[in-house]
């Protein structure tokens, strides 16, 4: 009896030592990439803060004895919104994906931000006040020779502008069917 009475402890602690290695084993590291198709379309037009998003893995994800199979489902939210302005003010939307459905388990994750910012306006706003401005110049000198091309140009650099202060600026968006490569930002242990 004395001779089993060591073999326990020993089996025991052997293991507590196996589940933190099998964890592991099983667990997707910091960095990992998730190569994902988008479900649904998130625009900084029609989007709101909190509403869901929805992609799917568009190929098996394989890293040690951890796999997350082709089609599991990343679900999150957006986080903001910010539509363009009429002068100035760039597009902006931001999201996270916070969760993940293999099969029928469900994981939270945490993934890098994905975060869009419309490209600057200033150069295509000058270009359409100079157009007008020079479109007025050529219909004034036409109309009244060089004191009109003056007139003219005034004249089609205020309908410029009034173009651009009735214009919003680009918005930006991911439609559905949009390939993207989430990286985690935490380990992930699956089962």
């Amino acid at each position: 009896m004395r001779a089993l009475s060591g073999v326990v402890p020993v089996l025991a602690l052997a293991t507590v030592v196996a589940a933190p290695a099998r964890a592991a084993g099983r667990t997707l590291p910091v960095g990992t990439v998730l190569p994902v198709t988008f479900e649904t379309t998130v625009s900084s037009a029609t989007s709101r803060p909190e509403e869901k998003v929805l992609a799917k893995l568009r190929e098996a994800v394989r890293v040690g004895d951890a796999t997350l199979p082709a089609g599991s489902e990343l679900r999150g939210h957006v986080i903001s919104v910010r539509r363009p302005g009429k002068v100035k003010g760039r597009a902006a939307l931001s999201l996270a994906f916070t969760e993940l459905a293999v099969g029928n388990k469900t994981y939270a994750i945490a993934t890098r931000r994905i975060s869009l910012l419309a490209p600057p306006q200033h150069g295509k706003d000058a270009k359409i006040i100079g157009g007008g401005a020079g479109a007025g110049a050529i219909v004034g000198a036409i109309v009244d020779g060089k004191e009109g091309a003056a007139k003219g140009a005034l004249v089609g650099a205020g309908a410029g502008t009034g173009v651009v202060l009735t214009t919003r600026g680009r918005d930006v968006s991911i439609p559905a069917g949009s390939r993207w490569r989430l990286r985690l930002v935490r380990p992930l242990v699956v089962d």
